[in-house]
């Protein structure tokens, strides 16, 4: 008996297709929350899953999915076997029947997170690329020595 909805054989089954169709989440905290609390929160709750039950392999294809870009998301869980039964992705099956709940704050930021100076996702990767610019824009010591 059990859940059938979560069983990847039944393709007819509307719960089969909805890894494709999700979403990270978008939420709102209570009260603002700083993106450092956000961090310790989303680090304790990855300290912690084991204590949950599953599988500790859906547990990391889980966390990897929830840190990416959401189309690489997408195929880590399909390659997991991970089903996801929720539209925000907080409810999720592995291919045995057993549920993962994740809560919202480890799926995406809120929309009143308080950024830290010079800490988005975007400026570091700017940053990365001056340093890249940077790096090939100076000659290499063989390069000088040739000169």
């Amino acid at each position: 008996m059990g859940n059938q909805c979560c069983r990847p054989e039944q393709e007819e089954d509307d719960c089969s297709v909805r890894p494709r169709n999700f979403k990270f989440p978008r939420w709102r905290s209570d009260d603002p929350i700083a993106e450092e609390e956000l961090t310790r929160m989303r680090d304790e709750f990855w300290d912690t899953e084991p204590h949950y039950g599953g599988d500790r392999v859906i547990w990391d294809a889980l966390r990897a999915a929830s840190e990416a870009d959401l189309g690489t998301a997408k195929v880590i869980l399909e390659s997991a076997g991970v089903i996801v039964a929720s539209e925000d992705m907080t409810i999720c099956y592995d291919e045995r029947g057993s549920k993962y709940e994740l809560p919202k704050y480890v799926l995406s930021d809120p929309s009143n997170l308080i950024r830290s100076k010079g800490s988005s996702r975007q400026q570091l990767q700017e940053q990365q690329q001056q340093i890249e610019l940077a790096a090939a824009a100076v000659p290499s010591a063989a390069e000088t020595m040739v000169r």
